[in-house]
């Protein structure tokens, strides 16, 4: 039989099939970026996540610094210089936590991550494009957010920005290991519901928007215990007295690790 080679005409020879080329196939982090930068536009540009993430925290920090409806011991602070560092803890939750909860969990409904796991992007890169596509989001958050109350006549001290940045990292590990682990294990519906219901209760009792000293006797030790507590108090700390509470980073350490160890072990693909 006549040996098969690549240049064989021969009918009914074997030719071999010559291997795909990956001269044009994208590298690991052009695929990441890529995804990055789709999973921040689609948040940016859905109506509905555009007023959780921007609107809303935008809304609250106009409302609590500029009307007095809710009394708030500002310790001798202008109110904006008060509220405006609760208010960036809550733009963090937002993204982070409500946010990427939803918008995975109905990926997951929708078999989207499933199909995406396979393709060469594969489970960790589409993970790690979701954290930067939700740091993304966050920048544009921070700068907004930070526009708006620098207008309205926050001083914020620049030797706290640093630490701040740390909190706002160390606040999203452990609010996006949440997100993973309820939209890993749960149905989108109830995801939903969830999220939007726990960021409510957050932000009331939680030690976000004001400091936990000034909550009741009965949240206030609790609060502090929680991410959204920790989180408050470490940008409060940031921006007060250009320190974080070592308290605060411990706690949000270790909801970061039970987290994202419960979501790891968890999550669910499909």
């Amino acid at each position: 039989m006549t040996s098969p080679t690549a240049s064989s005409n021969v009918p009914g020879t074997l030719r071999p099939v010559p291997a795909p080329s990956t001269a044009g196939a994208a590298s690991p982090r052009r695929r990441i970026v890529a995804q990055s930068a789709f999973e921040a536009k689609m948040i940016l540009r859905n109506g509905e996540q555009l007023m959780v993430t921007i609107l809303l925290p935008v809304m609250a920090l106009v409302g609590l610094s500029q009307t007095s409806i809710i009394d708030l011991d500002t310790a001798g602070r202008s109110r904006i210089d008060f509220v405006t560092p609760g208010v960036i803890a809550l733009a963090v939750m937002s993204a982070a936590f409500t946010s990427q909860a939803i918008a995975t969990a109905f990926d997951r409904r929708n078999g989207v991550l499933r199909l995406m796991a396979t393709t060469p992007l594969g489970r960790g890169g589409l993970l790690s494009s979701k954290i930067i596509g939700v740091l993304t989001v966050e920048a544009v958050q921070v700068v907004v957010i930070s526009a708006v109350a620098l207008v309205l006549g926050w001083r914020p001290d620049p030797v706290g920005i640093p630490l701040a940045l740390l909190a706002v990292l160390l606040g999203t590990a452990a609010f996006t290991s949440l997100a993973m682990l309820l939209a890993g294990t749960l149905r989108a519906e109830g995801v939903l519901a969830v999220a939007n219901i726990v960021l409510v209760l957050l932000t009331v009792g939680g030690a976000v928007l004001v400091p936990a000293d000034q909550l009741p006797d009965a949240l206030r030790h609790v609060a502090l215990l929680l991410p959204s507590g920790a989180l408050g108090e470490a940008l409060r700390g940031a921006f007060f007295g250009a320190t974080i509470p070592a308290f605060s980073l411990v706690v949000l350490l270790a909801w970061t690790a039970g987290l994202g160890w419960g979501a790891g072990k968890l999550f669910k693909w499909h």
